[in-house]
């Protein structure tokens, strides 16, 4: 029998190092880094990563939340109870704020998660940040199948999808000129289920919207939509009370749920393990605009 310790590192240690790495990578290139936060369970692994990165110091930037005024109360807790833990500055930039300022217009049409783009590069350039890490994943969406980990954006926050960088050997190119940043997506390569393992590893808190509740709910475009005043009932639509859970957290009015009984992790990686959609194709109705709708909000600035 081998008395040698096995230093073989797991997948979930892999995708661990690289994201640490890539944070600390970040940290030490860019003057003033910032990390975008929805209070979902991606940008919840998101913090829980810089923790780990700069401990025993705390996390080196703020993070900034866009507030749409449409979030799930649960996740505004869960985010307040992270940012009180960690003693991490938060930076919040309000769609509310920005239509007072002139900054976005409120036509009555256009969902507020449109205009959060605008929110963001305005927060952006008013505060100076040169790079921004989102908890985007390749396997979310097309689009964000094809981005890079460093994602440079123009001096009008744009991506350009057919002029980005090449990345090898996970060597990185952050060079920028005046105005420019960087969208930077440390958790690029992990997939919807080793999310999941991560959290259940390391014992994450997440919002309790996550895991199976009874919540009032209707149909609409084929996805079960929350009850609220926020969100009423249209004609033709009839409200009711179902056993649901939310696999993405969101702007309610445009963030489904699924009809689900997983109320532990070990349930939730193993109904996620068979699931044949992701997250955003199963429940983002902001994805079902068309078919290049992810890849049109990039261009423009999005997250």
């Amino acid at each position: 029998m081998s008395t040698h310790p096995d230093y073989r590192l797991s997948q979930l240690d892999q995708l661990e190092a690289e994201s640490i790495h890539i944070f600390r990578e970040v940290a030490a290139e860019f003057e003033k880094p910032v990390l975008m936060f929805s209070g979902g369970k991606d940008s919840i692994v998101m913090l829980r990563l810089a923790e780990k990165a700069f401990h025993p110091a705390k996390i080196p930037f703020p993070i900034l939340q866009i507030d749409n005024g449409l979030d799930f109360p649960e996740v505004m807790e869960t985010r307040d109870r992270w940012v009180e833990r960690l003693g991490v500055k938060l930076v919040v930039a309000s769609i509310d704020d920005a239509i007072a300022r002139g900054i976005v217009i409120d036509d009555g049409k256009t969902s507020r998660n449109r205009l959060q783009t605008p929110t963001l590069l305005n927060a952006i350039e008013e505060n100076g940040f040169t790079a921004a890490f989102g908890g985007g994943r390749r396997d979310e969406e097309k689009a964000r199948a094809k981005e890079r980990v460093y994602s440079h954006r123009d001096e009008f926050g744009q991506w350009d999808p057919k002029n980005q960088r090449p990345e090898v050997w996970s060597l990185y190119n952050g060079r920028l000129h005046e105005g420019e940043h960087m969208r930077i997506f440390p958790i690029s390569n992990w997939t919807e289920l080793d999310v999941w393992d991560y959290i259940r590893r390391e014992q994450i808190e997440i919002p309790n919207i996550y895991f199976a509740h009874q919540r009032r709910v209707f149909e609409r475009d084929g996805m079960l939509m929350t009850e609220t005043p926020l969100n009423p009932c249209r004609d033709g639509e009839v409200a009711s009370e179902r056993t649901v859970r939310f696999r993405t957290c969101g702007d309610m009015t445009l963030t489904g749920c699924v009809e689900s009984t997983a109320s532990t992790l070990d349930e939730i990686i193993a109904e996620i393990s068979v699931a044949r959609l992701t997250e955003r194709g199963a429940t983002r109705g902001d994805d079902r605009f068309s078919e290049a709708a992810m890849e049109d909000r990039k261009k423009e600035g999005y997250f």
